[in-house]
């Protein structure tokens, strides 16, 4: 029987690294789903590694603030995920809207805590980004989902060795930049501070074109490390004595007190250049920021 004919295709929404999405509808019941299809090129490389990790670490996870999978079909050399239906991305919600403080600081809040419980159920999801934060609005309050799993990983103790082929450019964290193949879940620390400033100021934080005009940039606003403030940075892969040595400038100039006091002492915390001393999302989540 074919699987695929109780879901009528409405439009197509976008493109992904490895498969189209489209927005259908279940004839079923009626609910909206948002569909992403795979094609398998050949049968020695079968299902893309990146859909195969989307799809376990997705069935395992489940929190309203991250995206849920309802269904997997596998049907001539293709492969369908249907995902709960979102209406926009943060990106977008950013662009329509004037984001109130009070806003910035719910919305940093569902990120963190949809983050965090991944972090809970020892999951990195390395690429958190405002294209990969989904946005429902319901009863006119905006609800984040955490989406596109695929460069996402499970973590134990030892952490293993990882790729440092993770994470959209503006949103990647030193160590990441500078080479380091043990990382944990600050990177993704890392990524909700850029977020947390972009949601503030709607302008990305940082915008390099390449991993050494990133880190000029994070030297630039944070200050070159050293090994006295980050202890083993100059034993990085990536690590280079002739970087230049800069002395960071405030926060608040560079987003023009966008943010209260509070606001910029968390955003200090999670913008830690040393990912051993950055703030825990369990610690972040329950800073005064949060209760202004």
């Amino acid at each position: 029987m074919d699987q695929l004919s109780r879901y009528k295709k409405q439009a197509k929404l976008g493109e992904g690294t490895y498969g189209e999405v489209f927005r259908v509808q279940d004839t079923e019941n009626n609910e909206i789903l948002a569909m992403k299809k795979i094609q398998v090129e050949n049968d020695e490389e079968g299902i893309p590694g990146t859909a195969i990790r989307e799809i376990s670490l997705l069935r395992e996870l489940n929190h309203e603030n991250v995206v849920k999978i309802r269904r997997v079909i596998c049907q001539n050399r293709k492969v369908y995920i249907m995902f709960e239906h979102c209406e926009m991305d943060l990106r977008k919600f950013m662009n329509a809207n004037d984001l109130s403080q009070k806003l910035v600081r719910e919305l940093t809040k569902q990120v963190m805590a949809g983050t965090n419980y991944c972090h809970i159920h020892r999951v990195m999801h390395r690429d958190l980004k405002p294209q990969n934060v989904l946005l429902n609005i319901s009863g006119g309050q905006p609800i984040c989902k955490l989406a596109d799993f695929g460069l996402a990983r499970s973590f134990g103790v030892p952490i293993r060795h990882y790729t440092h082929e993770i994470v959209t450019l503006w949103y990647r964290s030193p160590e990441v930049l500078l080479g380091s193949k043990l990382y944990s879940t600050a990177v993704d620390v890392w990524s909700i501070g850029c977020i947390m400033a972009e949601l503030s100021t709607g302008e990305p934080l940082f915008q390099g074109r390449s991993e050494v005009e990133m880190l000029f940039e994070i030297f630039q606003l944070r200050g070159t490390p050293t090994e006295d403030s980050w202890p083993g940075v100059s034993q990085l892969k990536d690590w280079r004595d002739t970087f230049p040595k800069l002395m960071g400038q405030s926060l608040q100039k560079r987003l023009r007190n966008s943010l209260s006091a509070q606001g910029f002492d968390l955003l200090e915390k999670l913008l830690e250049m040393d990912p051993g001393k950055r703030i825990p999302l369990s610690e972040a989540m329950s800073h005064k920021w949060f209760l202004e």
